[in-house]
């Protein structure tokens, strides 16, 4: 079963078990991935969805971040319901152990040695990690192993 497909089934079920909160954000992601498929002109695959649902982790953790400041807790917990009902359609997080050994094993792949090699170090890296881990703290580690 695609990603697509996954989506598309539980936004029945929580329409049929009146889960609004739920609902919403499947709609939301269904209609960010139906965007990009209009705009491109394409069918997008399980990695180009993940990609989709990814980015909108990443916008919905930057407005709890903006929330919070501005104490508006009641705004934060409408982004975090989002989040976690987004993360249950990625794959399961790397830990930083499995982060470490992709890493180390990609400066095996590419012979990176200075930060001049951490564009292909991070072209190496990017498809192994992408929605299961943040690229952001993935880079740190990349420039702290070849700073």
């Amino acid at each position: 079963m695609t990603l697509i497909e996954r989506l598309k089934d539980e936004q029945k079920a929580a329409m049929k078990a009146k889960d609004k909160p739920r609902l919403g954000a499947i709609r939301l992601a269904l209609a960010a991935i139906k965007q990009r498929e209009v705009d491109e002109k394409i069918t997008l695959s399980d990695d180009d969805v993940l990609a989709v649902l990814t980015k909108m982790v990443k916008q919905r953790r930057d407005s709890v971040a903006q929330y919070e400041a501005a104490d508006r807790q009641d705004l934060a917990d409408v982004e975090l319901a989002e989040i976690s009902v987004l993360e249950e359609f990625m794959p399961q997080p790397l830990s930083d152990d499995e982060i470490v050994a992709l890493l180390d094993e990609a400066i095996a792949a590419t012979g990176a040695a200075s930060m001049q090699d951490m564009g292909k170090l991070m072209a190496e890296l990017k498809p192994k990690v992408q929605g299961r881990a943040d690229m952001g703290k993935i880079s740190q580690l990349v420039k702290a192993k070849l700073g």
